[in-house]
């Protein structure tokens, strides 16, 4: 009787994880509190290594990309992924969640992705291209620091068919005339095909931007095949090139990052222990216990921002110290006890500063 209650259980624990379905955090690799920056960034970076064009020789390929896809679908939608945290995936199908699957990846990377790094025309078949549209794309100070993404609506020209037809592949080609016994007559003429008639319906499409921590000002974003549209050929490139707004109290210098800080005469003579937020948030924290003097350099090691293509070098942060001196004036009592305490001879010495 034991041995049959235990196989129940274990039948009844199956079934509940074949009912469960997949398993989304798992196939993104994250927790369950997982922030949609964080679903968004694991998705891009795994979508580039699991797509089935870059693991031809892998039979699973396109399934494992598709598992990829439901999950960031379910789990980038705040409606979807409370349906999914309490039901699983097949609370995701009762609600009708499942029939409105569409791939995430055109709007990370655009409609065609190059894996080979090159142009999408090999130099051999000439495919006429649309032009590329070029777009500067500001970001903060912060958003450079953490990372971020960022939605942009494109309102895209697609080719749709319609009625009729219209001369297409048209080129050049030579045509040979009998004019009488032995005569021939060469002469070049256009040749076109005959294609679908197409118009051109504007439609909208959300971009999803990565800004990944350290980038550069400069840094060009490519989005394939989201530029202007081509009647006979491919569209060109949407590029979106970084420009980073200037910030009210850090400067960037490659990675580092410079910064002023005003104290008090008192401060400078007596020390002094402040905190203040970076960019994140986090404190940052700044104790003298010795005299500070104008123009000082403070550096703040690995508080700087990360470097673009490797984030665990980080660049460091200077802070240079401005003295506010008192602007009341001292009458004779105060001078002398100024003399007595700090007990200086007078010294002037000239020299080039610059």
């Amino acid at each position: 009787m034991k041995t049959i209650y235990i196989f129940i259980l274990l039948l009844v624990f199956i079934v509940t994880l074949i009912s469960a379905g997949r398993d989304f955090y798992k196939i993104l690799n994250l927790p369950k509190t997982a922030t949609l920056n964080q679903i968004k960034k694991s998705y891009r970076k795994l979508a580039k290594e699991l797509h089935p064009d870059k693991n031809n020789n892998d039979p699973k390929a396109q399934e494992r990309f598709q598992d990829l896809g439901a999950a960031y679908e379910a789990l980038s939608d705040p409606d979807k992924r409370k349906i999914y945290d309490a039901r699983g995936e097949d609370g995701l199908k009762q609600q009708g969640g499942a029939d409105s699957f569409h791939d995430p990846f055109s709007s990370f990377f655009g409609d065609f992705f190059n894996f080979g790094g090159g142009s999408r025309d090999d130099g051999h078949n000439h495919i006429p291209r649309g032009g590329d549209l070029i777009m500067d794309l500001y970001v903060t100070l912060e958003e450079v620091y953490n990372g971020n993404f960022i939605e942009v609506v494109r309102a895209k020209p697609v080719a749709k068919t319609t009625s009729g037809s219209r001369k297409c592949n048209c080129r050049m080609e030579m045509r040979t005339t009998q004019m009488g016994p032995g005569r021939f007559q060469m002469m070049q003429e256009q040749v076109c095909d005959e294609c679908p008639n197409i118009k051109f319906v504007t439609e909208e499409k959300v971009l999803e931007i990565e800004v990944e921590p350290g980038v550069s000002d400069g840094y060009e974003i490519p989005f394939h095949a989201e530029g202007e549209p081509h009647v006979e050929g491919e569209p060109g490139d949407l590029k979106f090139i970084v420009r980073i707004q200037k910030h009210p109290y850090f400067e960037r210098k490659k990675n580092d990052l410079y910064t002023n800080l005003t104290i008090s005469l008192q401060d400078a003579l007596n020390g002094f222990d402040i905190s203040f937020s970076h960019l994140d948030g986090h404190q940052v924290i700044i104790k003298r216990e010795k005299i500070t003097w104008p123009g000082a350099r403070i550096k703040k090691k690995g508080e700087g921002l990360p470097q673009h293509d490797q984030n665990t070098l980080v660049g460091d942060l200077y802070v240079t110290i401005d003295v506010d001196f008192p602007k009341d004036e001292l009458n004779d009592e105060q001078r002398k006890i100024v003399r007595t305490l700090l007990n200086q001879e007078s010294k002037y010495q000239f020299y080039n500063g610059i």
